[in-house]
């Protein structure tokens, strides 16, 4: 999958890997004409990015003078090694990964319901076993926090993804793939291996014919 334009089940595909990672890289024009790229924690909600930060900084002063931003989030799955399926060239090294990059506007929210909504999606994301009181403006507590920290959403306007896992290979190489997958056999190779089950449906159908 790499795409601009997704179907109804692509999309949720998406959103459901960005539900499962929690770091990713906003790149925001800057003054002297230098892409500025800031690693970072977010949230995926409602159909946009959050992230959050302080209210002063090089970050906010960026975007109040160009709020055009860009957006990726990635996970590397497992690192294929040239030997899976070349004794000699190193050419065949590489990696199967997901990721999604956006295009879009950054936005400053200053609505405090808003607000405790965005940081309670954050929670959920990076400390779901829970043990906090819920983020709401009807708790006085939090009302300073929310009025002190800068929220940022990131709507976005245009979407490319990239989930690869050997879906072009040709059917001897992708199972020397999974073969050099299966014998190495560390967690993130089996679950590279449900991935490219999930990804690579022809190649499925050949192994188990009717």
């Amino acid at each position: 999958m790499r795409r601009k334009d997704f179907s109804i089940e692509e999309q949720q595909e998406i959103e459901e890997f960005l539900e499962e990672v929690s770091f990713g890289f906003l790149g925001i024009p800057s003054e002297d004409g230098w892409p500025r790229v800031v690693p970072l924690n977010f949230a995926y909600g409602n159909g946009v990015f959050y992230v959050h930060g302080s209210r002063v900084g090089e970050k906010m002063k960026l975007l109040q003078h160009d709020n055009r931003v860009s957006f990726s989030a990635a996970h590397e799955y497992a690192l294929i090694p040239s030997y899976f399926t070349d004794a000699d060239m190193a050419c065949p090294a590489s990696s199967f990964f997901k990721s999604v990059t956006v295009r879009g506007h950054a936005e400053i929210v200053t609505d405090l319901d808003e607000k405790a909504e965005a940081l309670g999606i954050f929670m959920r994301k990076l400390q779901p076993e829970g043990g906090y009181d819920p983020i709401t403006t009807d708790d006085p507590r939090y009302v300073p926090r929310l009025k002190g920290v800068a929220l940022i959403k990131i709507v976005p306007q245009e979407w490319s993804a990239k989930f690869k896992f050997g879906q072009n290979a040709r059917d001897e190489e992708r199972q020397q793939l999974m073969t050099g997958l299966q014998q190495r056999g560390t967690p993130g190779d089996l679950v590279t291996l449900e991935m490219m089950e999930k990804y690579c449906p022809a190649h499925r159908s050949a192994q188990n014919p009717e």
